[in-house]
């Protein structure tokens, strides 16, 4: 297997996982490749750095992975007709309440409004506050423009 790093032409940088270089060249040729945040096909390799084995033996073995920090982002190399109906399944199934997300969110938590799922937005420090009190919230990969809610 080899482990490309990739990058769309929106600037979203992306792993992806294949049998070859060749293989990379075929599936980026047929446009199944796509970035998993956008869904654009129009995907080149980049550089990465690379590994140099030095010899030393006194390394500790590898810990498990952290959990990512909220400055760090998941990505997967999904097709986007696949994160589409991602997307359409959550925007069909939550309640828009854009800047109002954050208070919404702990109505709700605590009581004070029905319960049910919503979605909207939220700075960084605001999605740290609702994680602290306890509150589930998760960033979706997407950007809604304006009046194509349902």
């Amino acid at each position: 297997m080899k482990v490309f790093d990739l990058l769309c032409a929106n600037d979203h940088r992306f792993e992806g996982w294949f049998a070859s270089g060749t293989d990379f060249e075929r599936q980026r040729d047929t446009g199944i490749i796509a970035c998993p945040l956008c869904g654009d096909s129009h995907v080149v390799k980049v550089p990465a750095a690379s590994y140099v084995n030095t010899g030393a033996s006194d390394r500790s073995p590898k810990a498990e992975p952290a959990e990512p920090t909220p400055e760090q982002t998941q990505y997967a190399n999904i097709r986007s007709a696949m994160l589409a109906k991602v997307v359409e399944y959550v925007v069909k199934n939550t309640e828009d309440v854009g800047r109002d997300f954050p208070e919404e969110a702990r109505k709700i938590h605590y009581g004070e409004s029905p319960e049910r799922k919503i979605r909207g937005t939220a700075s960084q420090d605001e999605v740290t506050e609702l994680r602290d009190e306890g509150i589930d919230v998760v960033p979706l990969p997407i950007t809604i423009p304006a009046g194509k809610s349902h």
